[in-house]
C-alpha cells in the first residue's frame, strides 16, 4: 500500500519490451548512469565518446576505485532486479578488467575509452530482462 492507495501486483505489461515496468525503469536508469560513466562526452572530430570513467581514471587509484565502486553497485542493481548468477558473473568479470587494466596509467585510461565496462553490462541486463526473441540461443536460458 503506497500512499493509502493499494496497488496490484505487477505483471508483464505486452508490447515492445516484455519487461516489467518498475525492471523497465530501474533499466533505464541504470543506463543513464553507465552512459555517464562510460559515453557522455563525444570526442570532437572522432567517433569515440567518453565519460566520468575515463576522466576520473586520470586520478591514479582513486579515479579508478570510485568508478569501480559506482561499476559494482550497477552490478549490485542487475543482481538485486534478479540477474541470473552467469550474468552477474560476466558483468563482475566486465569490471574486474575495466579496475585491472583501467588501472595501469596511461595505458589504462585508453582501455576505458574502448572497453566501456558499463554500458556492456546493463545490455547484458537488457538481454536478460528482454523479450525472449531478442536474444540469440545460448544468451537466454532460464
Amino acid at each position: 500500500m503506497k500512499d493509502g492507495v493499494r496497488s496490484a501486483p505487477e505483471k508483464p505489461v505486452p508490447g515492445v519490451t516484455g519487461v516489467q515496468p518498475a525492471r523497465e525503469t530501474e533499466l533505464a536508469r541504470l543506463e543513464r548512469v553507465a552512459r555517464v560513466l562510460d559515453a557522455s562526452v563525444r570526442v570532437p572530430g572522432t567517433p569515440l565518446s567518453v565519460g566520468l570513467d575515463s576522466l576520473i581514471g586520470l586520478v591514479p587509484l582513486i579515479g579508478d576505485l570510485a568508478t569501480t565502486f559506482v561499476s559494482l553497485w550497477i552490478v549490485y542493481r542487475g543482481w538485486r532486479l534478479g540477474a541470473r548468477r552467469a550474468t552477474v558473473a560476466r558483468m563482475l568479470g566486465n569490471v574486474g578488467l575495466d579496475f585491472v587494466i583501467g588501472s595501469v596509467p596511461l595505458a589504462g585510461d585508453l582501455f576505458d575509452v574502448a572497453w566501456k565496462a558499463n554500458l556492456r553490462n546493463v545490455r547484458l541486463l537488457q538481454r536478460e530482462f528482454g523479450p525472449p526473441d531478442a536474444a540469440t540461443p545460448g544468451e537466454r536460458r532460464r
